[in-house]
């Protein structure tokens, strides 16, 4: 039978203090700044390094103020749940889609659409006027 390699601590020392004397990066790469004015860096990760994910942070434009707002791409890939940052284009097409439904909530509101009131009885499922109990008869008003 053969023998499986054996784990030589000599070499593994050996190796991670070569590793550790190769030259690492300290400064991240300008991946962009949001509309809040935020700018965001990246270091990718390195093949001999033991991570797995890259390290990512941002900079809020006033010095130690990290309760500032944050679109929520940005926010995303901070987070590492999408590997690209998001473009110019795609933060500016989500935030008119925000503003549209603001607005749509605003007509809402205006219009006092409010359902109509709960009926109480003895059905677990609530009665109401507008909805028919029956599909294809009417409820009786």
């Amino acid at each position: 039978m053969a023998q499986p390699p054996s784990r030589s601590i000599i070499k593994m020392i050996l190796t991670n203090f070569i590793n550790s004397l190769k030259p690492r990066q300290f400064r991240g790469n300008y991946m962009g700044v949001d509309t809040f004015g935020n700018k965001y860096y990246e270091i990718p990760v390195n093949s001999s390094s033991a991570r797995t994910r890259p390290s990512r942070w941002f900079e809020p434009p006033v010095k130690d103020d990290f309760a500032s707002e944050m679109s929520a791409e940005w926010e995303s890939w901070l987070r590492g749940r999408r590997k690209q940052p998001p473009t110019d284009e795609e933060v500016a097409k989500n935030y008119a889609l925000m503003q549209l439904k603001k607005k749509n909530a605003i007509e809402v509101d205006a219009k006092g659409s409010l359902p109509a009131p709960v009926e109480k009885g003895f059905d677990s499922f609530p009665k109401r006027p507008e909805y028919e109990r029956v599909p294809g008869d009417k409820m009786k008003q």
